[in-house]
């Protein structure tokens, strides 16, 4: 299986306090245009989806459909991208096919350390360890193998910047 860990791009700041404004921050002109060049590349990649899973904050919504030019499937939003990784995360992927996952930090570098280097560290351990994968806005870690702990290989990890060409 490929799996395709991706950060939301750019988003235009909360307007106003609490949970619900973060939720509602839309994508910033900037990171639509930006993020677009990301998709552009991981075309010319040849990367192409089956499934893509996304948080339901509005921002990686917006990210995962500008994912469109590369899905052959469908968009599902599921809240446990907008929390920390968790076993029913692992339980919701498919154990085949081509999947991105657009979430948040820092969820998405301890997802990414989990998926790595498996159970044998402690959640504080995995936070530290996750800490050395930043994913910037935009950014894409690509994944092969079963989506379990310890039972996947880092293909590449890209930061949005080596997109904009």
């Amino acid at each position: 299986m490929e799996l395709y860990l991706i950060r939301h791009a750019i988003a235009l700041p909360a307007q106003g306090e609490g949970e619900a404004a973060d939720d509602a921050r839309p994508l910033a002109p900037e990171g639509v245009r930006r993020f677009r060049k990301v998709v552009r590349g991981l075309k010319a990649l040849g990367v192409a989806l089956d499934l893509v899973l996304a948080s339901p904050k509005r921002r990686a919504r917006e990210t995962a459909d500008l994912l469109a030019p590369l899905l052959q499937g469908e968009v599902r939003l599921t809240p446990l991208l907008a929390a920390p990784p968790s076993a029913a995360l692992l339980a919701e992927l498919p154990q085949e096919g081509r999947v991105a996952l657009v979430g948040h930090e820092p969820y998405l570098s301890e997802l990414l350390g989990w998926l790595l280097f498996g159970d044998f560290v402690g959640d504080s351990a995995r936070e530290a360890l996750a800490e050395r994968f930043l994913f910037k806005k935009g950014g894409v870690a690509w994944l092969e193998g079963r989506p379990r702990p310890g039972e996947v290989v880092l293909r590449a990890f890209f930061p949005p910047k080596v997109f904009r060409i």
